[in-house]
């Protein structure tokens, strides 16, 4: 025996707000098409053109390109993307400004590291090439 229940359909009784915001953000799909649209909008340039009092600028040095990315790495770009777009709210000019810090101690001393007791046979100058081989290596791994 097949029992039917006839359950009411409480979505139609709800006031719901009309939107034209998707339900799913996918993300993954929609960031190159908002790209593309900000870089034909010239947004960035604009914001760099407009009337500022003051300059606001934070030189994004780290992260070392010592090793592989992880969650450090992430939480020095938020905080720095933070403060330098809560800058520009206050009407500062704010440029992005990136970089790398290849010429830190901590690639010295991992390059060392790895040459133990070899480190004595190497001059300062083979030490400085090593340490620019390991930095370019690592930096070209986490810009892949």
């Amino acid at each position: 025996m097949e029992k039917t229940t006839n359950k009411p359909d409480y979505k139609a009784t709800i006031c719901l707000p009309k939107t034209a915001f998707a339900m799913k953000a996918n993300l993954a799909q929609r960031e190159p098409e908002m790209l593309a649209r900000w870089k034909e909008q010239r947004i960035y340039q604009a914001l760099m053109e407009r009337p500022a009092q003051t300059d606001f600028i934070l030189h994004d040095g780290p992260p070392y390109a010592n090793g592989h990315i992880h969650i450090g790495h992430a939480l020095n770009k938020i905080l720095k993307d933070i403060i330098v777009r809560y800058q520009s709210m206050l009407g500062k000019r704010a440029p992005y400004v990136p970089g790398w810090d290849c010429h830190g101690l901590p690639i010295e001393q991992k390059v060392t590291s790895d040459l133990g007791p070899k480190k004595h046979e190497k001059s300062p100058v083979e030490i400085r090439q090593l340490c620019e081989q390991y930095a370019r290596k690592w930096a070209k791994t986490q810009s892949e």
